[in-house]
């Protein structure tokens, strides 16, 4: 029986190997302790590698690690063994490239931390209790804006897919009464 595949854990981690936003789908590793330890492992794996232009992937203790990098931004998403490298690349590429719409191309760690609300966001959008849900960027991108706009802004300061979504849940309320 073929099974979904699933993703271990998304990390986003500075360029000292310590966290930004963190997100485990698995119990392989029971304590924030060691949650932490493979985080620096990992970090010290990965530090010297030139994973800028593409993503790379690394065999680390029976884990699938794929990374990149972008100025002081270390982006890792860890599979099983047996998972497919191609889908885990396809996951990361995701969620960099829509970290960098919700950056505006300004991908550094101040810039992540000032706006962590929707690197978290977009976490939970790309994969929901190990299950990959979206690794379209600008779909990710698109539900995370969607979550975070004022939905009491004016309709002509909203763009097109925002002013749905407000429509959408103006109907649903009225539908509900």
């Amino acid at each position: 029986m073929e099974l979904c595949p699933t993703i271990k854990n998304i990390l986003l981690l500075d360029s000292e190997g310590k966290r930004i936003a963190v997100k485990y789908y698995s119990d392989d590793w029971p304590t924030n302790a060691a949650k932490e330890a493979f985080e620096k492992a990992v970090f010290t794996k990965t530090q010297k590698t030139n994973a800028r232009t593409e993503a790379e992937i690394t065999m680390f203790d029976n884990y699938i690690v794929v990374y990149k990098f972008v100025q002081d931004l270390h982006f890792f998403v860890t599979g099983g063994e047996n998972e497919n490298e191609i889908i885990l690349a396809t996951v990361l590429q995701g969620f960099f490239d829509a970290v960098g719409l919700l950056l505006r191309g300004t991908e550094d760690k101040k810039e992540a931390l000032e706006n962590l609300d929707l690197i978290l966001l977009c976490l939970d959008e790309i994969v929901d209790g190990s299950i990959i849900l979206e690794t379209d960027a600008n779909v990710i991108a698109g539900k995370v804006d969607s979550h975070s706009m004022d939905a009491g802004a004016p309709l002509s300061e909203q763009t097109i897919t925002q002013a749905l979504a407000t429509a959408r849940e103006h109907l649903t309320r009225s539908l509900l009464k």
